[in-house]
């Protein structure tokens, strides 16, 4: 039987049709460990967006710097939740969602603005390639994680370059006007050709270090001078970033080649190893 309702006034009594707090007497709660990834998700979406105001101001260095910023806090993003055991559904989405506006939007607004409005249309459809490019590489990562049928070694190798390093390529005309090279951006159609060689990159199939899952063990005697190695990359990164990111650019495109036979290498091994022995030895 239904439950009567009460008389005006009256609070209800609690059951199915009692909606508010839960039958433990309090209501929902989220733990902190949640709530911290996603804050830095939030920063990092705030800096990607800071950088689109700072060109829109031509302060065109502080834009690229703000750009840095947000690739430092997707970074950290997702190994804290990793590291708090704080990783969710709705982390996940919005991470995917920043990253497009940080690495797929604020680069190339910041070149358009710095150069590729010069060409007009040709710079503008040099920017959306470059980002829709960017938004199918990410929808496809996504659709990735979700296939259980890939071997456990492919987990060592991105499929196309990520978008954080699409982004770090793509503003290398940028690094280079920063450090001296005057000029570049008097050539929008050569920017415009290299936004659509990034974005190349982006959506192709050429395999790519992920650097998440490298299970390498470092001796203990070589632990002091990585630490060191890494002190010393942090100095040269402070005081001279232009040229330290067109150097990590440079070594970036290098390194394409070398992960591109490493997946290969592991491709045929793989191969080999699934070629059932036969007792059945050809004569002669």
């Amino acid at each position: 039987m239904a439950n009567p309702i009460p008389p005006f006034g009256q609070r209800p009594e609690r059951g199915r049709g009692f909606r508010g707090r839960r039958p433990g007497g309090h209501f929902g709660h989220m733990p902190i460990r949640t709530i911290i990834p996603n804050a830095l998700t939030v920063l990092a979406l705030c800096a990607g967006l800071t950088a689109i105001r700072f060109a829109l101001e031509a302060k065109f260095e502080a834009a690229v710097a703000a750009i840095i910023v947000a690739s430092v806090f997707d970074g950290l993003d997702g190994r804290v939740a990793r590291l708090l055991n704080g990783s969710s559904k709705f982390g996940a989405e919005l991470d995917s969602l920043t990253d497009f506006v940080n690495f797929g939007v604020a680069p190339v607004l910041v070149l358009y603005l710095w150069s590729l409005n010069e060409i007009g249309g040709i710079g503008w459809i040099a920017v959306l390639g470059y980002a829709v490019c960017c938004a199918l590489r990410l929808a496809r990562f996504n659709v990735a994680l979700e296939d259980p049928d890939k071997p456990a070694w492919t987990g060592n190798y991105f499929v196309g370059v990520p978008a954080p390093a699409g982004a770090m390529l793509v503003m290398l005309p940028l690094y280079l006007s920063f450090i001296g090279l005057d000029g570049l951006n008097t050539l929008p159609l050569l920017i415009a050709v290299h936004c659509f060689f990034v974005a190349f990159l982006l959506i192709s199939r050429i395999p790519t270090f992920s650097g998440k899952r490298m299970g390498v063990r470092i001796k203990r005697d070589m632990v002091l001078p990585i630490l060191l190695l890494v002190g010393f990359s942090a100095a040269v990164i402070l005081n001279y970033p232009w040229i330290a990111f067109t150097a990590l650019s440079a070594g970036y495109l290098a390194m394409i080649p070398v992960s591109v036979a490493r997946y290969r290498h592991h491709q045929a091994r793989m191969a080999g190893a699934q070629v059932p022995e036969s007792d059945d030895l050809p004569i002669g």
